[in-house]
């Protein structure tokens, strides 16, 4: 079945595009919603019907067909045959690349650690050197567990942010979806440099975490619903995106004068509706955040000051640790969105 429903997918995909693939998207979320395998033939029945509605006719997804059908029928799994844990950090065994030696203190993340290749979930690992970031001073292995991808991508926001004129004194930073791992590094992060953080959250519940790590302002996620003109009033200076769909939509729409948007999350979507003019009129700059690939020389740097002028303040609210044996559990809270903050996996033994 599986086979007939990957090649089913490839000969779709020669000829449609991107609402079928859309289709995958949608089956490979409710398998994790469901807890089971989608059958084969209900995968090709929805790329059909999904074909049959859908406006785009072009060849650019054969790939993507083929692997989104093989993440379905493998569980969800980048490689099924992998160790999961996209972060880990330790001390080296040994290496056969000069630039690290037995007993050196690093860090691994991003690349295809957890995805091509085996992850973080084990008592060993061997990588790339290339990927490898040396631990910097002033951080323990834990503390660059309880920051992970996460806390290098907040990270990274600020440092791009800055480097586009971003200030204290330009008014207040708006942090959306703030109760994830991501945005409560971020808000933590800017509340020490000293930013004005609004935190945005549909949990009512984490009213008074947020405050304890920092913001200074907590709406509702009906806040951002400022009117759908193509500008409404301009109200934030800089603002940190997990969300992405409406609300990303909104942020465009809401920024003051030379704004700031960085965008690195789709946690409510992957569709941008807006236009041309908050761009052309009030210079408004919408910068991706892409951790995955981060050149090596950018990398260090942002662990470095992971390490100093962007450490959190607050990292023993923000994190957790489990066992190995409690990451079931541990997944089945977060699709029910009852986890914040960040989980850190201890791996016992050497």
């Amino acid at each position: 079945d599986a086979v007939a429903a990957n090649e089913a997918s490839v000969r779709v995909a020669e000829s449609h595009g991107e609402h079928a693939y859309h289709s995958l998207l949608w089956l490979e979320y409710a398998y994790l919603q469901e807890r089971r395998r989608a059958p084969a033939a209900s995968i090709v029945r929805s790329i059909s019907h999904d074909v049959a509605t859908g406006p785009t006719k072009n060849n650019r997804l054969r790939a993507a067909f083929s692997r989104a059908t093989w993440l379905v029928e493998t569980r969800g799994a980048a490689d099924a045959d992998a160790f999961h844990g996209i972060d880990s950090s330790g001390i080296v065994v040994s290496s056969s690349d000069a630039r690290f030696k037995a007993g050196d203190e690093v860090i691994c993340t991003s690349y295809d650690f957890a995805m091509a290749h085996d992850g973080g979930y084990a008592k060993y690992a061997r990588v790339p050197a290339d990927w490898v970031v040396p631990l910097p001073s002033g951080l323990t292995v834990f503390d660059a567990m309880a920051l992970g991808t996460a806390g290098f991508t907040a990270g990274l926001a600020v440092h791009l942010l800055e480097h586009n004129g971003m200030a204290p004194a330009n008014g207040k930073v708006v942090v959306n979806g703030a109760t994830g791992g991501c945005a409560s590094l971020a808000i933590d992060m800017l509340a020490g440099l000293g930013y004005a953080v609004t935190a945005v959250t549909g949990k009512t519940a984490e009213h008074a975490y947020l405050k304890d790590i920092g913001a200074a302002e907590i709406l509702g996620r009906d806040a951002l619903k400022l009117g759908t003109r193509p500008l409404e009033k301009g109200v934030w200076a800089a603002a940190f995106d997990s969300v992405g769909g409406e609300q990303l939509s909104a942020l465009t729409r809401s920024m003051q004068q030379h704004g700031l948007i960085a965008s690195f999350g789709n946690a409510g979507g992957i569709e941008l509706n807006t236009t041309v003019l908050p761009f052309i009129l009030r210079g408004l700059r919408l910068i991706g955040v892409d951790s995955g690939y981060t050149p090596m020389g950018i990398r260090r740097r942002v662990w470095e000051r992971l390490a100093t002028d962007l450490k959190p303040r607050h990292l023993k609210n923000i994190v957790k640790t489990i066992a190995l044996d409690q990451l079931p559990q541990t997944f089945e809270a977060m699709l029910k969105q009852e986890t914040k903050g960040r989980t850190v996996v201890a791996i016992t033994g050497r």
